[in-house]
């Protein structure tokens, strides 16, 4: 008699530990097919970026190794989702299909249509939450509604401590007698990042993130509370892409470091512990409110907003992404974007207020940009940060943050490390006007090599006339 036969559709959970797909296929008794299906047509409109796609490749070949160590390989097939996924199992003799639920609107409708097609061709198939702490449906206000609001989200997710239900990676994965045919990874996967490094700064798969929290645990917990906003040090996890990735488990991270605080016998590093898992939720929120509100990818969660007099203007954009701003504290987190697919998060939301706020460009255009270029592109932080940013997502207290460039650039990056590394044409800047250096003296700006308009450029705005701007902006749609 044939042995049971059951696929495990791998999508963004591309790991073995905590895998609960996995875990069931290799629970269920008979053999295992691991396959990945490079569907980027079924994820439209938000289809990975250019610096997702760099790393969804990188990943794939490190779960393949980490595969091939338990005794299995990967499978990857290309093409839509619901129709390689029935053909496989009729290859096979698969008999069920396991899988981890995403929460993001054209994967939710890519399960549907490849859970009715197996289900057509007899096949079985099972749908696991890996990829969030809590499903989002668990989580409810008292009323039985979804929470908008950040605290009283974290605050319900504090309450429920640990997350069970973990599962360890399994030691072997039991292979089949004869694998079926994997095709190579798709050219869209290998491509360089134009103008981009990604290689010399990140290293994708399951084993860098151990590595790197490990090293977070080590060297940064302790004082993550004080050190998370300054670009100018390693004070983050640097976890986010692969948390997005799925090659570590948001359930694991979890209850190690919630176990880690209650152990903790200094008081300043249980609290750094306790911010960085309120980082954490965070994410879970935003999958909570993508979840719940699939339209917010791209249209305002105020539904004022939509009225909002956005101006269309390329050259602005053009020189905001190309970080020459005029404000180096911007141009130096869109120089990072550009060249490492990630930034600091403090920059994150300087640069975006900027482009909302001084330049009043749409917040999709920005996250469009970001969606393209950031390793860690998720739809639901993306979306969250941006409407954040731009006052018209779940935020008590929207539209008048409006953040000085200078004054953020002053007191996070006191010292000027982050803006000279990145915008090393103001190395010579003295500290005092490196934020500002149109305020020194021309003889002062001459003995520190910067002519103005010429080595760098002069400010695109005025700060206090753009906030004005917006202010006003935001005022002829308050009423609405």
């Amino acid at each position: 008699m044939a042995p049971r036969v059951t696929i495990v559709w791998f999508r963004r959970d591309l790991r073995l530990d905590d895998q609960p797909a996995l875990h069931a296929a290799c629970a269920g008794g008979g053999v295992v097919v691991p396959v990945f299906v490079w569907d980027p047509d079924g994820q439209q409109p938000w289809a990975p970026g250019a610096a997702s796609r760099w790393w969804l490749g990188q990943s794939l070949t490190a779960l393949d190794t980490d595969l091939r160590e338990a005794g299995s390989r990967l499978v990857l097939r290309q093409g839509p989702a619901d129709r390689v996924l029935p053909e496989l199992a009729r290859e096979t003799g698969a008999t069920a299909v396991t899988y981890n639920r995403r929460h993001e609107p054209a994967a939710r409708e890519q399960e549907v249509a490849v859970e009715a097609a197996l289900r057509e061709a007899g096949v079985e198939v099972r749908g696991f939450d890996g990829g969030v702490l809590r499903p989002p449906e668990e989580i409810r206000t008292s009323t039985g509604g979804h929470y908008r609001v950040y605290t009283p989200f974290a605050r319900a997710c504090f309450a429920r401590g640990a997350v069970d239900g973990l599962c360890p990676a399994p030691e072997r994965v039991p292979a089949p007698g004869a694998w079926p045919a994997s095709d190579a990874l798709p050219p869209a996967l290998t491509r360089a990042v134009p103008g981009a490094d990604l290689a010399a700064h990140w290293t994708p798969g399951a084993a860098a993130a151990r590595d790197r929290l490990a090293h977070f645990a080590a060297f940064g917990a302790g004082e993550y509370r004080e050190e998370r906003d300054r670009p100018d040090h390693d004070g983050t996890s640097r976890l986010s892409p692969h948390l997005h990735f799925g090659e570590v488990s948001p359930r694991r991270l979890w209850n190690e470091v919630s176990y880690r605080r209650v152990l903790c016998e200094d008081p300043d590093e249980a609290e750094g512990l306790r911010t960085w898992l309120s980082q954490l939720l965070w994410r879970e929120f935003s999958i909570h409110l993508l979840h719940h509100e699939p339209h917010t990818h791209d249209a305002p969660l105020r539904e004022a907003f939509e009225a909002f007099p956005w101006r269309d203007d390329a050259a602005a954009f053009r020189a905001w992404h190309e970080g020459r701003t005029g404000y180096p504290y911007v141009d130096a987190g869109m120089r990072q974007l550009n060249e490492t697919g990630w930034m600091h998060n403090r920059v994150r939301m300087a640069a975006a207020s900027f482009l909302v706020k001084h330049l009043l460009l749409p917040w999709q255009v920005g996250a469009r940009y970001f969606w393209e270029r950031l390793v860690d592109a998720d739809l639901a932080n993306n979306t969250m940060g941006w409407q954040w940013t731009a006052g018209c997502g779940a935020d008590a207290a929207p539209y008048f943050r409006i953040f000085n460039p200078v004054t953020q650039g002053t007191r996070f990056d006191p010292h000027g490390d982050y803006v000279r590394r990145w915008v090393p044409e103001l190395d010579q800047m003295p500290d005092r006007h490196l934020m500002r250096p149109w305020e020194l003296s021309e003889g002062g700006r001459r003995a520190a090599d910067v002519i103005l308009g010429e080595d760098y450029p002069t400010p695109m705005v005025d700060h206090r006339a753009a906030r004005e701007r917006a202010l006003a902006a935001y005022v002829r749609i308050k009423g609405r």
